[in-house]
């Protein structure tokens, strides 16, 4: 077998429980492929996004729904070697991408305050709207479960809210676009596992900012997001089903327990309804 043969077997058989089954089972549970649909699969190199562009095509292969999808690499200013790699990585694993260039590094690195926040807006505007241009209704993110568990409890911590991460959403800036997380219940550690087994080697941070720092395993560099990811590695050592306990509280949610929430934008308080 050829690599691509290789890496479709490894989800196929040896990781089908903990790839292909949480992410067939996330598609079908969140409803997020429908009949007709035209996805426009946004490959950063990551392991997640490369992950996610393999699992799609697989899907796209196989499925009895009928839909379309566009792989596309958004260069926002990668160096020479990044840009190089996920070409060479796309090719192994025989996914045919579509890359377009952006000065979005540059115009970020020029601002002092919250150069992340920008560079994340203009990543993800520049997405929407080239997959607007492809005739897509949809873009599919890389983000996976720890992302997804993680960002509840930053939120919490750093947020001062509870609030989480869903699984799709409608864009609020690109009128009937959606935006759908394929890899929402599959685990971080699983995805590691699967490429150490194959022996693939992704990009793990092409930020200028934070590259230098990016020496975990999950590639997360230096931040609070590493913070929590430690922490919640500490608790599983006395309690091993945290993670998932954290991933099933966000679906059970007892508002009625709760002194005040926030829907709509609209600040709200129990008391409202109290004495009915």
């Amino acid at each position: 077998m050829d690599i691509n043969e290789k890496v479709e077997f490894s989800i196929q058989k040896k990781y089908h429980k903990y790839l292909w089954t949480p992410f067939a089972r996330a598609v079908t549970r969140y409803e997020l492929i429908k009949p007709g649909d035209r996805i426009a699969v946004c490959i950063s190199g990551g392991k997640d996004s490369m992950l996610m562009a393999k699992l799609m095509q697989m899907l796209h292969r196989h499925s009895e729904v009928p839909f379309d999808v566009e792989y596309i690499v958004m260069d926002p200013g990668y160096s020479k070697e990044n840009r190089e790699k996920i070409e060479h990585n796309a090719s192994l694993l025989q996914i045919p991408i579509n890359i377009f260039e952006t000065q979005i590094f540059d115009i970020a690195n020029l601002q002092d305050k919250s150069p992340c926040y920008l560079c994340a807006r203009m990543r993800r505007g520049a997405l929407y709207s080239k997959a607007q241009e492809l005739g897509c209704n949809k873009i599919a993110l890389g983000h996976h479960f720890d992302d997804v568990i993680e960002t509840t409890v930053m939120a919490m911590f750093y947020g001062s809210q509870l609030q989480a991460m869903l699984p799709k959403l409608h864009s609020t800036n690109f009128e009937g676009m959606e935006l759908i997380r394929p890899l929402y219940m599959i685990k971080e550690e699983n995805i590691i596992r699967w490429c150490k087994y194959n022996g693939l080697e992704f990009i793990r941070c092409a930020c200028r900012f934070t590259e230098k720092n990016a020496s975990s395993d999950g590639g997360v560099g230096d931040s609070k997001r590493l913070e929590i990811k430690e922490l919640i590695k500490t608790l599983k050592k006395t309690n091993p089903v945290i993670d998932i306990n954290i991933f099933h509280s966000l679906h059970t949610v007892n508002i009625d327990t709760f002194p005040g929430y926030k829907t709509n934008n609209e600040t709200h308080s129990y008391l409202e309804n109290y004495d009915d």
